[in-house]
């Protein structure tokens, strides 16, 4: 039995009164070029049993969108994907211009069965949403990560009072 893969991402958030949006990316490459709602993603990446995952997941967003993420990282939860790998995500606040991500690169055979290899983006766009959209957005395996922290902004504004 193969050990299963482990991943750790950033869901990065903004508040402005009662609206949230969060930061999510979209999958560069050709599978999901013609792929939207039911595709963006958290920025994440795969790491090692005994790795820490809010490092990977630190280090994974700075190559996959080109920003460094700073402040106090909330844990959300650890999700199990269709496929069997399993997220780990936090919650971060702050603020990034979509319209400036740069991301790492992958090489990767295309066409198919042609022995040319292409070069493609990690990520080949981020954007802000507000939550209802981020839903319909997000793989429908991450979709969790939302709903954790909206419990966690929630509690968060209850605590204030």
């Amino acid at each position: 039995m193969g050990t299963k893969k482990l991943s750790a991402g950033i869901l990065l958030f903004k508040q402005q009164g009662s609206e949230v949006e969060v930061f999510l990316v979209h999958p560069g490459g050709p599978f999901w070029s013609r792929k939207d709602e039911g595709a963006w993603s958290i920025p994440k990446g795969e790491y090692e049993a005994g790795e820490d995952p809010l490092a990977v997941a630190i280090r994974e967003f700075q190559e996959e969108t080109g920003f460094e993420v700073k402040g106090t990282f909330h844990p959300l939860t650890t999700l199990k994907q269709p496929s069997g790998k399993v997220i780990s995500g936090w919650a971060v606040e702050g603020d990034v211009d979509a319209a400036a991500l740069t991301s790492n690169t992958f090489t990767l055979e295309w066409p198919p069965k042609s022995g040319k290899s292409r070069e493609f983006p990690e990520v080949d766009r981020g954007a802000w949403f507000d939550l209802s959209s981020a839903r319909v957005k997000l793989q429908a395996g991450q979709r969790g990560f939302l709903d954790r922290l909206e419990l966690f902004l929630h509690d968060d504004a209850e605590s204030d009072i």
